[in-house]
């Protein structure tokens, strides 16, 4: 099976703790450090196999082969890719299964990242990941103050939405950001503009 690693924690004697991303589940596997091991990251996209074992409730992870990007040697690239996919660790915690929404979404994303700017990629993503929670505000009212936002908006994490003088964040145009919401498109948007949308995402999914 194919997955996305979403989490490496290290145990005894350089052993593995490896979450994966799938098409229906999470899995938490064990991976036994080795030398002829191949070597895998958080953002890596690997074909594996798991090896059930009745002495522990955690299956073994092997026979793992990588599946590379056509930018996997562009730092700037997996870099941005490898920190939100590791937000989606926190996301599903003590979660297994998932919509096969994430998988395929993912897996569009990495195409599109081959094309565009890694960070409005993963923003234009992040909208869709929103919409599909149902977590995308259609009416727009300040998080803080409970009162309709008329023009001066600003958001904060998950993209919640406030007035930019009850939350001191970047404003932006209201029709921006519906536009945005809408079209799940950053071309109204320059490059310090979706900084700040990356950088809100990497406080939590």
């Amino acid at each position: 099976m194919q997955g996305y690693i979403i989490d490496i924690k290290k145990v005894r004697d350089d052993d593995l703790i490896v979450s994966i991303l799938t098409k229906y589940e999470i899995y938490t596997t064990y991976r036994f450090y080795g030398a002829r091991h191949s070597i895998i990251n958080i953002g890596y996209k690997i074909d594996f196999e798991l090896e059930k074992n009745i002495k522990s409730t955690i299956p073994r992870l092997k026979d793992v082969i990588q599946v590379g990007y056509k930018w996997i040697f562009d730092y700037e690239k997996l870099y941005c890719f490898t920190q939100y996919l590791k937000l989606f660790s926190y996301h599903f915690k003590n979660i297994e299964n998932i919509d096969s929404f994430y998988f395929d979404s993912i897996e569009n994303l990495v195409t599109i990242i081959n094309k565009q700017n890694p960070k409005r990629a993963i923003c234009e993503h992040y909208i869709k990941v929103l919409e599909f929670e149902g977590r995308l505000p259609n009416e727009f009212y300040c998080l803080l103050c409970d009162k309709k936002i008329e023009n001066n908006i600003s958001l904060i994490r998950s993209f919640m939405t406030t007035h930019s003088n009850c939350s001191y964040g970047k404003e932006f145009s209201i029709s921006k950001i519906k536009d945005l919401f809408t079209n799940k498109s950053l071309i109204l948007f320059d490059n310090n503009e979706v900084q700040y949308l990356y950088n809100i995402i990497l406080q939590g999914i």
